[in-house]
């Protein structure tokens, strides 16, 4: 097996057609790629394994990469090279629904990349490496020439890849696709990948002359309806977009992440998929889009989120598939050597038969600030909400995994069962202030039994402080939700306290925090993780809403230091390697930015 390889993430640029996503390093190479979703088998693997496993390169002769950058508000990467003959631009992008007319509407996904040389003399490398099933599977691989374009078609099971432009030319002791075209000023060569299913003999061939300005403009109208201004406006932006990249159009589903097992400590065992929808992650998604004026994508969540439940609320799952599959079984590739050599890499993911109690809470919280926004309620979405509250009714005194999906015991987590006070009190608002009908007398008896409980259970007089859990004094940085969520003010004393001790304990000394002391096995895992951006960004909100404007200010900043030069972030930072770590780009994280960004912005406002 070959050594993984270890480009940072960094380095990484996200290109994206809404329906999935692929990876492209700086020297050109395409080391990530699903086709056709999100969640679908990977075609190129390289990220997870070696060259062998599925890799796209195309870069310069002798060539150095000199700029780097997305077209303006987009997911357009344009890499400029300089070799020392002469200068060329290549242009890498995924058109926005590119596929043709009738049968084959949405069912081809297609990824351009161009040359141009821009002065001088170049040598354009070209090395392709197809391989299906995270790079397990070797495709049967033909060439063809259809309506005078060259083509070539690689086909595994249900699988079929074409590969149009210039010929590349196959080597069998090595299984690539390679290439050298010598390019002059004004010169300029394009490949087109294209994806469908393998019974397609000949997918649709569209005119892809306007495909680049078409893409841009989706980008731009996209974001463009954004009306905002302020210190923070560019990274908003950008997080934005990366939201917009990581739903897929066709279910409005949120992914967590578009990549699987990206360790969260090198060389260690923590590595989980995340190219799923949370309805934690997408219900934070929702108050961010609504916030921003993006109703119709959190709409479309909540659509995706009716068809997901239907008539199951009484079996209410943390995480779905994209179409709202409800069993993502998790099972590991043991021919991948993994990023960094962290094993196993995982695929599907076994927290999805997890019950965690927080979730009916952020469901609820989303759908109430949707609806505050004035998208009303159809019949269905409220008798779904009052459906789940009744799940949640049925699980009052059942422990969970908690927020951090943790695989030791079961416990109740503090956190947890502050989400099922807000849901409760969501349910209670919803027909006080709309008018809605429910058994609100119960409603309130169930919040003010949960309230009673938290403050009881779940803090702790001695250290001025919540706790993790009810049986343990441990300091979790989910406890900056209860100020979120409204449960205590952010300024008060009770909160203020346990801010102290987060500090205290869960700063690293650069000042990013952990999620939670992991290392003692408490969590059911072995190893350690490192500190994660989300919360980090949590913790410039409470400090923006407790009064301490400079602090919070400090923080962002430090935070936004570390984005890449394209403005993405993963999952966490490590202080001790200053690199990024974890899936990536990170959905958590992006949203958790446009709020911190919101709380300095509206020091005085809350969002409760």
């Amino acid at each position: 097996m070959e050594a993984a390889l270890s480009t940072p993430l960094e380095d990484y640029a996200l290109l994206s057609d809404t329906q999935t996503a692929a990876l492209v390093s700086r020297a050109g190479s395409i080391d990530w790629l699903c086709l056709p979703r999100f969640d679908a088998q990977a075609t190129f693997s390289a990220l997870l394994g070696g060259e062998q496993d599925g890799h796209w390169l195309l870069d310069i002769a002798d060539g150095v990469v000199t700029e780097r950058r997305y077209l303006g508000d987009t997911f357009v990467l344009e890499t400029v090279w300089r070799s020392p003959t002469g200068r060329a631009k290549v242009t890498d992008f995924m058109p926005i629904n590119p596929a043709g007319e009738g049968e084959h509407e949405h069912t081809v996904t297609d990824l351009i990349r161009m040359v141009e040389c821009l002065e001088g003399e170049v040598d354009v490398r070209n090395v392709l490496r197809l391989r299906f099933d995270y790079g397990a599977s070797d495709p049967y691989v033909r060439h063809h020439n259809v309506e005078g374009i060259e083509e070539l078609r690689a086909i595994a099971g249900p699988n079929s890849v074409h590969v149009r432009g210039p010929r590349l030319e196959h080597h069998p002791e090595t299984g690539c696709h390679t290439a050298v075209h010598t390019l002059r000023t004004g010169d300029a060569v394009r490949w087109v990948l294209t994806w469908s299913p393998s019974h397609f003999e000949h997918p649709p061939m569209p005119d892809h002359s306007d495909a680049l300005e078409h893409t841009r403009k989706f980008w731009r109208e996209w974001i463009d309806r954004l009306d905002a201004e302020g210190e923070y406006l560019e990274p908003v932006r950008r997080s934005l977009l990366v939201l917009r990249a990581l739903t897929h159009s066709a279910t409005g589903a949120i992914v967590g992440a578009p990549t699987t097992s990206l360790p969260e400590e090198f060389g260690g065992v923590r590595n989980w998929d995340y190219r799923y929808t949370w309805l934690r992650d997408s219900a934070m998604a929702i108050e961010v889009l609504v916030e921003n004026d993006f109703k119709e994508r959190a709409v479309e969540w909540r659509d995706w989120l009716l068809r997901a439940i239907a008539g199951d609320a009484d079996r209410l799952r943390i995480m779905y598939g994209l179409g709202g599959e409800r069993h993502l079984p998790e099972f590991e590739l043991g021919h991948l050597a993994g990023y960094e050599d962290s094993t196993p890499v995982r695929i599907g993911n076994g927290a999805a038969e997890q019950y965690q109690s927080e979730v009916v809470g952020e469901v609820m919280v989303a759908l109430k600030r949707l609806r505050d926004s004035g998208v009303e309620d159809g019949e269905f979405s409220w008798e779904l909400q009052k459906a789940i509250l009744d799940f949640q009714e049925a699980q009052f005194d059942v422990k969970d995994q908690g927020i951090w999906e943790m695989r030791g015991e079961p416990h109740h987590f503090t956190q947890g069962r502050a989400m099922m006070w807000a849901a409760f009190d969501r349910g209670v608002q919803a027909v006080e202030q709309h008018g809605l009908d429910g058994p609100v007398e119960h409603w309130r008896d169930l919040r003010e039994r949960l309230r009673e409980e938290i403050l009881t259970r779940g803090f702790n007089e001695e250290l001025n402080s919540f706790t993790q859990a009810y049986d343990n004094t441990e300091v979790d940085a989910s406890l900056l939700m209860l100020a979120q969520i409204g449960f205590v003010d952010y300024d008060d004393p009770r909160m203020l306290g346990t801010v102290e001790r987060i500090e205290r304990e869960l700063l690293d000394d650069a000042g990013f925090l952990y999620r939670y002391r992991a290392g003692s096995g408490s969590d059911g895992l072995p190893g350690e993780e490192y500190p994660f951006l989300m919360c980090s960004f949590w913790l410039v909100e409470q400090y923006a809403h407790s009064g301490r404007l400079e602090d919070a200010r400090e923080m962002m900043d430090r935070i936004l230091s570390v984005r890449t030069d394209l403005g993405l972030l993963s999952e966490e930072y490590s202080s001790r390697h200053q690199r990024l770590v974890g899936n990536f780009p990170q959905t958590f994280s992006h949203l958790a930015l446009v709020r911190a960004a919101y709380a300095i912005k509206h020091p005085k406002e809350s969002q409760y």
